[in-house]
């Protein structure tokens, strides 16, 4: 069990925008090519708009989350393009797996008031699931991560997912 603080984050996923000219192969073809570096200006420009696509739905969560619950959130509205790419170099996944590539985080005090706002963020989108990294944490790395579907379209991953750690909690957050 992570002790201290609680970091939540929020993962902001776009399922439209780009998708809407590209599929979801193509996509992850761009992130074939991007990994083996065998990649053109047009790529970078695809995966440029590909990550800008999550700006809206990251725009829509903190809204809400602002509004609704009154809470502050730390994070970015896009991974940069070397990130994405380092990323994809460094691990075994497609593109369109990387659920990280818009995000957010709330910092709490305690796994309770932790607890509190994961369940608040379930009420807000009912159809969020949750992954809790605290009694196993992933390179020291724990947090409750929410994972929300919005309009369909639209999700963000609570790792907006929902990202909650605690103050001995690893403060660096992997990309």
């Amino acid at each position: 069990m992570c002790p201290g603080p609680r970091l939540l984050p929020i993962i902001c996923r776009n399922i439209g925008g780009v998708a809407d000219r590209l599929s979801k192969t193509q996509v992850d073809r761009l992130g074939d090519r991007l990994r083996r570096g065998a990649f053109s200006e047009t790529d970078l420009g695809l995966l440029d708009d590909y990550r800008r696509s999550f700006g809206e739905v990251y725009e829509t969560v903190v809204r809400i989350v602002r509004e609704q619950l009154r809470l502050e959130l730390t994070g970015r509205s896009a991974k940069s393009t070397t990130s994405i790419v380092e990323k994809l170099r460094r691990e075994s996944i497609r593109l369109t797996q990387i659920q990280d590539i818009a995000g957010c985080r709330i910092v709490v005090s305690d796994v309770v008031q932790q607890d509190g706002i994961v369940a608040s963020l379930r009420a807000l989108f009912p159809r969020a699931s949750v992954v809790d990294r605290r009694k196993n944490p992933s390179h020291g790395y724990c947090a409750v991560h929410v994972i929300v579907q919005l309009s369909g379209r639209l999700r963000f991953k609570s790792v907006a997912s929902s990202n909650i750690c605690g103050r001995n909690c690893q403060r660096s957050f992997p990309t």
